[in-house]
């Protein structure tokens, strides 16, 4: 399977659905992504009234006078979500979002994406899992950040118990925004690929660090799909945006996986084509090699 790279848009169109479609159209054109997503939330269901009257933990980044009301400004109705998707199919780039509670699982399974993204923040709303797994025909990318393996092992056992394990994405996953290096912890995708990789489909990576030396790397290590942060501009207002990348950014990673996927192979034949003339202009050979050669012939 090629390696997939999805834009995670997530909520940095700042709630306008023009901004929307000129990232979605940029990702595709310009960085030449796979895949774009994006994020639903029924607020009212998700918060608690207390939740939903406090204030924003940072009230520079926040679009409402309460946390709820920031969220709610920056959401996106299901018609919106079906206009998203159709823009999608005009660029020539997947689309999906990651669902945040039932009700959006809803909505979103309604407009038949190839794949619903849940956040580690809802992977144990098993609730939602259970609704997503009998009545969504389409893959599960799931990440598994602040999630510990016991639990890890709950949500793999309800796909399977469902039939649904082979069509289960998890993906390895840090919860900061940036996280620095030292706590990007590649090796657990090896870890999820020994424990899980004959039961899920595939293995992931949802990076929330700065710069794009991390990713190919993540490749290597058996990541068939690779997650970024993506905005037009860093220092728009929002709480995501300095730990995503511009386009430029996120077209170099793109780049750069793509050549490590094309470079990551072994040699079909002993000596390449292009070799070939560089062995007879430059190779130094003994004379016994030669008799050997000539005796083998």
């Amino acid at each position: 399977m090629t390696v997939k790279i999805v834009a995670e848009i997530g909520c940095n169109h700042m709630g306008e659905m023009k901004i929307a479609h000129e990232m979605i159209k940029v990702a595709s054109s310009f960085s030449k992504c796979d895949y774009v997503k994006f994020q639903k939330r029924n607020v009212t269901e998700l918060l608690s009234p207390e939740q939903y009257r406090a204030a924003h933990p940072n009230p520079a980044n926040s679009y409402g006078n309460t946390y709820g009301a920031h969220r709610e400004f920056l959401e996106l109705s299901q018609d919106d979500h079906r206009q998203l998707k159709a823009w999608c199919e005009e660029e020539g780039i997947g689309y999906s979002t990651s669902v945040w509670d039932i009700t959006s699982a809803r909505e979103i399974a309604a407009l038949q994406p190839d794949f619903i993204k849940i956040p580690s923040a809802s992977n144990l709303h098993f609730e939602m899992l259970d609704y997503l797994a009998d009545q969504f025909g389409g893959q599960i990318h799931l990440s598994v950040g602040m999630t510990n393996q016991r639990e890890e092992d709950q949500i793999v056992e309800l796909f399977s118990q469902h039939g649904r394990a082979k069509d289960l994405v998890l993906y390895s996953c840090t919860s900061g925004y940036p996280v620095p290096m030292e706590d990007i912890c590649l090796l657990e995708i090896s870890r999820l690929r020994e424990k899980f990789g004959g039961v899920v489909a595939d293995i992931g990576f949802s990076g929330h660090h700065n710069g794009i030396s991390i990713d190919p790397s993540a490749y290597v290590l058996g990541a068939k799909w690779i997650e970024r942060h993506y905005t037009l501009d860093r220092t728009w207002k929002g709480t995501d945006h300095a730990a995503s990348l511009e386009p430029d950014g996120l077209r170099r990673l793109v780049r750069n996986v793509r050549a490590i996927e094309q470079a990551l192979t072994y040699k079909p034949v002993e000596i390449l084509d292009i070799e070939k003339v560089q062995r007879d202009k430059l190779k130094w050979h003994s004379r016994e090699s030669e008799n050997a050669a000539t005796v083998g012939a």
